[in-house]
């Protein structure tokens, strides 16, 4: 029946892993022949008809059935069609188990090897902005209220170290893509003598999987991405949603180019953040990519079971979304524009300079807590006149402690407080300056 063909069938989303399935059949045969198994004559005839059908589906002119089901049915009919039984010879001593967890492997890690350039691409654009705005001056925050002044240099070098575990986790993770599972056949292995180790070889991995069964039945190493793949798209949801707010009326510290925004249907004078309000919105389908396939793998018995079809909708999906995301995230920050003024008025008659002073009465002799209640009071009563600390005088400072003096107009100057700050990783613009420069020697790493 044509409605269960089209429940079947998977080649409306596993054509894409063509070149692979060739690839890993040409690998196959090349073992078949070292292992005397098919002639040498007959591996060639194979092999030239492989690269021609890869051919064909490149160009467009191969013709894809949903009777067929999948990629790998599709292309060893056809290799039957150009060379008769020789080509049936192909699928001696494996199985589509293995083939197909084959072709994963070797997608995957091609994708991988991409999605670790593309975010080594954009830490060098967190490099050049913050490289570019090293001397301007934001507010820093914690539960969104004012904290504490930092360089804004500092804030967007906190993404290029989040950025930073990602890779190594997806380089970490491409150990475990990088496993042969051809050979495992079924899920038994099979009685004919091949050399696992050789397509290994051929095909450019670095270990063989050694159990047959475990090697059909795994995908561990598609979870494992996923599972990496939603920290990345968290990482850049968070960033998402500080550009959105930097860009909005309210804060106008940022701007973002207009290829990146787009108009209101109804209001002229609006220009919507939506490539980060669509980062921010695929990050939760990336997310359910990830529960999808943990839910589809939770209770399955070994070995291969046709559930495992769903693995291939999700992965292409997230690998689509993340290398979308960060290729024009790039990009994006590339062409935003910094509020240097705008930043700085917003610090204008605050309070972030409060723990500055607690550690300058600290340094004075005073307990931090006693610092601490002093400058809490101080605050309140403060806020409560309409005033900043600004507007204070060295009067209004000795009412609350005998201990300020005239360095205290030093001490709450912004520039000050930032450039205080000289520990390991700090907001003082040498420490940011350092992490650039550490920045840039990471970024070489491959």
């Amino acid at each position: 029946m044509k409605k269960i063909e089209e429940f079947l069938e998977s080649i409306s989303f596993d054509k894409r892993l063509y070149k692979y399935d060739i690839q890993g059949s040409i690998a196959h045969v090349k073992m078949l022949t070292k292992c005397k198994i098919i002639a040498d004559s007959e591996g060639k005839i194979i092999v030239k008809a492989l690269k021609e059908i890869e051919k064909e589906i490149k160009t467009g002119k191969f013709e894809f059935h949903p009777s067929l089901e999948d990629i790998h049915t599709h292309i060893e009919k056809r290799l039957i069609e150009k060379i008769g039984d020789i080509g049936a010879k192909l699928h001696t001593g494996r199985s589509r188990n293995d083939q197909i967890t084959l072709d994963m492997h070797l997608f995957l890690r091609d994708e991988i090897k991409e999605i670790a350039k593309l975010i080594r691409n954009l830490q060098k654009s967190i490099l050049k902005v913050a490289e570019k705005n090293i001397d301007v001056v934001m507010p820093g925050y914690t539960h969104l209220q004012h904290a504490q002044p930092i360089l804004f240099s500092h804030w967007i070098m906190a993404y290029f170290f989040m950025l930073d575990r990602d890779w190594e986790r997806l380089l970490n993770t491409f150990d475990r893509v990088d496993v042969s599972p051809l050979g495992a056949a079924a899920l038994a292995g099979t009685s004919h003598p091949i050399d696992r180790e050789y397509t290994a070889r051929l095909l450019g991995f670095s270990k063989v999987a050694p159990s047959s069964m475990d090697a059909v039945s795994d995908r561990d190493f598609i979870i494992e991405f996923l599972a990496h793949a939603s920290l990345i798209m968290m990482h850049l949801s968070r960033l998402s949603e500080e550009l959105i707010l930097f860009s909005s009326k309210e804060f106008g510290f940022i701007e973002l180019a207009e290829a990146f925004t787009t108009g209101s249907s109804i209001m002229p004078q609006k220009r919507n953040p939506d490539v980060c309000e669509l980062i921010r919105g695929k990050t939760g389908k990336v997310y359910g990519n990830l529960m999808s396939l943990l839910t589809t793998m939770k209770s399955l018995p070994l070995a291969y079971n046709r559930d495992m079809q769903e693995d291939k909708v999700p992965l292409f999906d997230t690998v689509d979304t993340l290398k979308d995301s960060l290729s024009i995230y790039a990009q994006m920050l590339d062409t935003m524009k910094i509020d240097k003024k705008r930043m700085l008025a917003f610090l204008e008659g605050d309070f972030s300079m409060a723990t500055d002073l607690a550690d300058y009465l600290v340094k004075k002799g005073l307990p931090f807590r006693k610092a601490h209640q002093i400058m809490s009071k101080l605050v309140k009563e403060t806020i409560k006149k309409k005033k900043g600390l600004n507007a204070l005088t060295l009067k209004d400072f000795k009412t609350y402690s005998k201990l300020f003096d005239r360095d205290v107009f030093e001490t709450i100057k912004v520039e000050a407080g930032i450039a205080a700050r000289k520990s390991l990783g700090g907001t003082a613009k040498e420490s940011v300056k350092r992490l650039i420069v550490q920045g840039k020697e990471t970024v070489k790493k491959k």
